[in-house]
Parts: structure tokens; C-alpha cells; sequence
């Protein structure tokens, strides 16, 4: 199989780079690493593109395995064949490969296989010929030793036997297959027509299968899950019966009857079932990889939300009962007082706790609130408003979302971290560091726990996480890590760096304290001459006696990035503060020079240019707040700016500030055509959002963005 080949047609890469990129992966060399330091040898792919590359090259892989253990289990029974190397050879995809194997496959005990253990096979043989008399020759099988005693027992067995023949042919599988998808409905009934449930929308429903979205192909098979729903596929069974029979019985056939009998026996037993379990099945693949791509983009916005630089914030968990937990940290993240307050029901104490506040906001000169999302968010940020216009000092909120706080907060991780505190109060310092940068802090939560998803619980998790995983990767390398300050959570997702040499690094770290160049990493247990060139153009050192230990410039270009300040006359102490972009320079020809390539000239450039510049600082910043509103507030016709919290197939969640978040339906995201709600909107963007409409019992906030 010519890996290279099949994946420069699929992915329409140029097959020179594609072969560089295989070359690469076979290497042992990080994605990251490859898309952001072999741009010469990718022709500049994006690290997604390389990941796209990586995962196909993975299944064609496992294809090309699964083909060669096929082969050799069917020349073990002395049957291949030159066409079945052809088909072998052409088939694209496992189910094709499967399909093939099929009729050669050690089968459990079937009305077939006992068929054939009573010697029937000849029989069966006979009515497939369409010659001779059936009942003629079936006496011949009669027999006390099998236990086949009538003529029509004899037949019966044969007719098993061409019945799971029949539906074993590839070419008859894939051509059901392709027909119940091309022109079967996925139909939908209530178990119970009058129980209440979220899935009543599909108590009476039916899609073309293939326009089946893939949010409602999750969402029926929850509500069948949950015994809500019966499911299946419906089709015009008889129309492609009728096809197979056009083509299966001969002209003159003596046998004819019992040809269709059987063919017809293993289209209802064994062909439709198969098919329509290999249908939902694809389906529930396909909705599965389209909500993980959409769970992706989503965590992408959310973790490259532009970090609250250097500001003292004053973090709220919400509670009502136990109170909302309070901790004030420093512009580090570094935690300075924590404390309690009752501002909510049942105590509140209003008073008491707005004296708590003033007090640290005084002590500690507090530049923003952050306050969660979570129960009693509402009525805290409504205290917290009152609080701000009464002092009448420049201070405002911002709500921050608690997904996943409270699976940090209990983890081992957080007790490591904040062994004096309990549970809660670890919460609020984590919704604290969240506004404060939320990459660092978010990736010490499992991705699917941040809450941008839907029915994250119901796929395959391990695709789930590799997917989730991956697009973590990608936003810490695309940002860069300070070495001498990043927690083991964030190093760990370093390109070339393990869970365990993450932990070596900060042991190292406070050992030895602070690192003062690159190459001390070589200094750390387990840190070897690889896992150093896939991670230290990702890690900043803002220190270092050596200017470019502060940038994105990776140390085996040092010497060319020192030729570079020479050739543009600008000293290693003026890296940030002069421009290397000259319209005279020949930049192909200086990369000649330099002997590195153009895409390497280019990103040393824009390095030396803006070293330690944070790609995050361009993202949509965070919507900041001095009031409150709730849904009693709430009037259709409202305009109001929100942040997006949540993309799904459907449409955007805005929160505008009232606890329950508004849907923005995939009709109100624009005048014009949307085909995607990514298209218009991205998590975390600040929106102008109109109010539609307020179901004040359902909890529903219905918005528009056509204003």
C-alpha cells in the first residue's frame, strides 16, 4: 500500500511534503515540534493538518495489518484466490476488508454451520446450480447417522446454508449497505407516548439517513438508552430484494422457488439486521467525530482566552447554605487570604460580608472580581454589584464559567497544591486563576470536564480524550511556557515532555533554583538529547542571560539568528525594540545565506521582532461587568452584550449575565446564510445579542443576533 499517495489525495497535500511529514512522525518527532519547527520539510502544515495526517497514517496502517492477518488466515484453508488478492488489494477501508473475510471466518454455531455438520452442503450446492429436481435430490441426504428424516428437513438445511452464503458475498452486503444509507429513513418511536422527557421530539420522528444531524443522531441514542425510544431503520426492503433476485435466479431455473425462499430468509434474518447496526453504527461514528471536533474548536477558543495580566483579583465560589468562599490572589496566581462570607439565603448577611470584602479590597488594592457561575452565582454577583456602585471605586466582575472546578478541587492535584485548604476554597482560587490566565489553570482539568461539549459522556472515551488531548497540546505549544514558573500540569503537555519529566523539571527547579538558560534542561533526570530538541523552542526563559532564550527561536538556529543581528546591524540587547523587516532585503537569498529555510527565516523574524509576545493578547477580551440583571429584568426587544459560552451544531449559548444562559438559534446567528454557527461565533467572543423571548417556568432565554 503507498501510504504517501493515498494521503496526498485524500488531504490534497503535495506528496514531496507528505513523505517528509510520514518520515518525521516514523522519526519519533512530536506534532507541535514538526509543525512548528520542519516547516522546510512539511511545506508549512498547521499542526492540525499534521495531527490529520498523523491519524489517517495510523488507520492505513492498522488496514494494511488487518489485510496481511486476512490473507493468511484464508491461505491457511488452501482457498485464495488471484480475485480475492485483487479485492483484497483495492479494499480502502476495515469494513471492506471485513466484508471480504466474511465467508472464511471461524463462525459460532449457526443454522448454517449445523447444516453443513449434517453434510448438506452438497444439497446446497445442488439448489444454488438451479438444475435437477430439488426433492429428487434431497432424498439422497436422508439419513438416521445426521438425523436428517424428511425431504423437507434436507431442504431446509440447504436453504440455511445458501442463506448465510448468499448474505456472506461482499459485493451484496456493500450494495445494501449503500442503498439503505442512500435511501433509508432512521424512524423514531415513544416506548411511551406520555412519559415526559427532553426527548419528546422524537416521540413520532423520521430523517433520511444520510441527512441525519449528527446532534440528533446523539440525542436519539441517548433517549434509546434511556429506554425512552425504540429506533430503527426502514427502507424499501423489497426494491433491493427484488434486485438481488433479478440477478440471483436464473432463466429456466428448476429450483427457483427454493433460491428465493432462502435468499429472502437471509435478507430478514441476517443481511438487514447487520446492515442496519452497521448504518447506526457509522452514524453514531460520524455524530461522535463531528461533536468531538466541535468540543475541540470550542476548548481551542477557551483555553486562548487572553489572559488578566498582572491583576489582583478578588475570587467568589458561590454557595447559599455553606456560604460563597472567598480568596484574593496576587497578579501570579499566588493565593494571599481567604475567607467566608453569607451574603445569600438562608443567613444573609449582607453587611458582614460587605464589610469581608471592602476590607480585603483595601488591604490588597483588588483590580477585578471574578465570580462563578455555579448555585447562588446570581444573587453573589448581584451583592457584589451593589458593593461596587456603593464604594464608587473602579472596580468590576467578570462571571466565570465552573465547569470541571469541582472535579479539580477534589483531585489529588489540588490537595498537592493546597493542602491547607479544604475543598471549596481551593474551587475559588482555581475560578480565580481561571480569569487570571485560563490555560494554565484549565489544563489541569480533564478536557472533557471544562463543559463545552454535548454528550461527551456517551462516546468513546478514549477517541474523546486523544481528540481533547491533542487540541491542548496545540494551545500550550502555540503559546509557550515560562520554565521557570509553569506548574508540572502545564510542562506535561510540552511537546517531548512526559507527566514524569514534567515533575522532574520543577523538582530540579526548586532544588537548583530558577533556570538560566535552554540548555540546563539537559540537566534534568530523564531529559535527554531528543525530549530536548521537541521542547525547548516551547519553553521561555524571561531571565536568561541569553536574549533568545526568551523567544520562539529554537536553539539549533541560534547561530543563524546571531548571523541575522549581525546582518540587519541590531545588538542582542536591542531584540524587541527594532524592526528586522527591511523591503530592500532579499529575504530568499538571506535565508540562502543563512542556510536556513524561507518558512525558518520568516518565524525567526517575527520572533526577534516581538519576542515573549502572547499570541492570546489578539483573542475577543473578557466581558467585564459593573451590574446585574435577571431574568425578571429581561424584556423581548432588550439589547444586551453577552460572551459566547457554548457552540453546538444548533446554535450559541450567550451568558448575558442572569445566571441562565440564552440560545442564539442557528437561524438568528445573521441575516445572511449560516451553514456553521462557527462561522459567526467562537467561545469566549464578546456579542450584541437581542432578547427574543423569556420563558420565565422553562428556564429558556431565546436571543437573536439579526438586530
Amino acid at each position: 500500500m503507498d501510504f504517501v499517495k493515498i494521503l496526498a489525495e485524500e488531504l490534497q497535500l503535495v506528496p514531496r511534503y507528505v513523505s517528509q511529514t510520514v518520515a518525521l512522525l516514523e522519526e519519533g518527532n512530536t506534532i507541535p515540534f514538526i509543525a512548528r519547527y520542519r516547516k522546510e520539510k512539511t511545506g508549512s502544515m498547521d499542526d492540525q493538518t499534521v495531527r490529520r495526517l498523523a491519524e489517517r497514517l495510523d488507520y492505513l496502517k492498522k488496514l494494511e495489518e488487518r489485510k496481511e492477518t486476512v490473507k493468511d488466515a484464508i491461505v491457511a484453508q488452501e482457498k485464495w484466490t488471484e480475485a480475492l488478492a485483487k479485492a483484497l488489494d483495492a479494499a480502502v477501508t476495515l469494513s471492506a476488508v471485513e466484508d471480504i473475510y466474511r465467508p472464511y471466518q471461524q463462525k459460532r454455531a449457526t443454522r448454517a454451520t449445523k447444516a453443513m455438520e449434517k453434510g448438506l452442503t452438497p444439497l446446497a450446492d445442488c439448489l444454488e446450480g438451479q438444475t435437477g429436481d430439488a426433492r429428487t435430490e434431497a432424498k439422497a441426504f436422508l439419513s438416521e447417522e445426521t438425523g436428517v428424516a424428511t425431504v423437507e428437513e434436507a431442504l431446509q438445511g440447504a436453504m440455511d446454508i445458501l442463506a448465510e452464503r448468499f448474505t456472506d458475498v461482499a459485493q451484496v452486503r456493500q450494495k445494501a449497505r449503500q442503498f439503505f444509507w442512500d435511501n433509508g429513513l432512521l424512524v423514531t418511536k415513544a416506548v411511551d407516548e406520555g412519559a415526559k422527557s427532553v426527548y419528546e421530539m422524537y416521540y413520532q420522528f423520521q430523517e433520511p439517513v444520510k441527512k441525519v444531524a449528527s446532534h440528533r443522531v446523539l440525542a436519539i441514542n441517548r433517549g434509546e438508552k434511556e429506554k425512552f425510544l425504540s429506533v430503527k431503520l426502514e427502507g424499501d426492503k423489497e426494491a433491493l430484494i427484488s434486485f438481488f433476485l433479478q440477478r440471483l435466479i436464473r432463466k429456466n431455473s428448476t429450483t427457483a422457488q427454493w433460491v428465493e425462499e432462502a435468499f429472502r430468509d437471509g435478507f430478514s434474518r441476517l443481511l438487514f439486521p447487520a446492515v442496519e447496526r452497521e448504518i447506526r453504527a457509522t452514524l453514531t461514528q460520524q455524530a461522535e467525530e463531528a461533536a468531538i471536533g466541535l468540543f475541540g474548536k470550542n476548548l481551542k477558543q477557551l483555553l486562548l482566552q487572553p489572559p488578566m495580566k498582572e491583576k489582583t483579583v478578588l475570587a467568589i465560589d458561590p454557595g447559599l447554605r455553606t456560604g460563597c468562599k472567598v480568596a484574593v490572589l496576587d497578579g501570579t496566581g499566588k493565593p494571599l487570604e481567604t475567607a467566608v462570607i453569607y451574603p445569600t439565603p438562608p443567613k444573609n448577611d449582607t453587611k458582614g460580608a460587605e464589610k469581608t470584602l471592602h476590607q480585603l479590597v483595601q488591604r490588597y488594592e483588588v483590580d477585578l472580581f471574578a465570580i462563578g457561575n455555579g448555585t447562588g452565582g446570581r444573587e453573589t454577583q448581584s451583592f457584589v454589584a451593589d458593593c461596587i456602585a456603593k464604594w464608587q471605586l473602579p472596580l468590576q466582575y467578570a462571571v466565570v464559567s465552573e465547569a470541571g472546578a469541582s472535579v479539580y478541587s477534589a483531585s489529588p492535584l489540588a490537595a498537592e497544591e493546597f493542602p491547607q485548604y479544604d475543598v471549596s476554597l481551593r474551587s475559588a482560587v482555581s475560578i480565580g486563576r481561571r480569569l487570571q490566565d485560563p490555560l494554565a489553570e484549565l489544563v489541569k482539568i480533564e478536557p472533557k470536564a471544562i463543559g463545552v461539549g454535548q454528550y461527551q459522556h456517551d462516546m468513546n472515551q478514549k477517541h474523546l480524550t486523544e481528540a481533547l488531548d491533542g487540541v491542548v497540546e496545540d494551545c500550550v505549544n502555540a503559546v509557550g511556557v515560562d520554565l521557570n514558573t509553569a506548574s508540572p500540569s502545564l510542562l506535561q503537555y510540552v511537546a517531548g515532555i512526559t507527566p514524569t519529566v514534567s515533575k522532574n523539571i520543577v523538582a530540579y527547579r526548586e532544588e537548583m533554583g530558577r533556570f538560566h538558560s535552554r540548555k540546563e534542561l539537559l540537566k534534568v533526570k530523564k531529559l535527554g538529547p531528543k525530549a530536548y530538541e521537541q521542547c525547548a523552542g516551547f519553553l521561555r526563559i524571561a531571565e536568561s542571560d541569553n536574549p533568545l532564550d526568551r523567544t520562539g527561536v529554537h536553539p539549533e538556529s541560534y547561530d543563524a539568528a546571531k548571523k541575522l543581528l549581525q546582518k540587519m546591524q541590531i545588538k542582542p540587547e536591542e531584540i524587541g525594540k527594532k524592526s528586522l523587516h527591511d523591503a530592500s532585503v532579499d529575504l530568499p537569498k538571506l535565508a540562502e545565506e543563512l542556510e536556513i529555510g524561507l518558512p525558518t527565516l520568516k518565524d525567526m523574524m517575527e520572533e526577534l521582532e516581538k519576542p515573549g509576545r502572547d499570541m492570546r493578547e489578539s483573542m475577543p477580551p473578557v466581558l467585564l461587568r459593573a451590574d446585574v440583571l435577571t431574568m425578571d429584568d429581561l424584556e423581548p426587544g432588550m439589547v444586551l452584550s453577552g460572551t459566547v459560552r457554548n457552540v453546538t451544531d444548533f446554535g450559541a449559548f450567550v451568558d448575558i449575565g442572569v445566571h441562565q444562559d440564552g440560545l442564539v438559534h442557528l437561524s438568528q446567528l445573521s441575516h445572511s446564510f449560516v451553514r456553521h454557527p462557527f462561522d459567526v461565533v467562537s467561545v469566549g467572543e464578546v456579542v450584541q445579542v437581542k432578547v427574543v423571548s423569556v420563558e420565565k417556568e422553562k428556564h429558556r432565554i431565546s436571543l437573536t443576533m439579526r438586530l
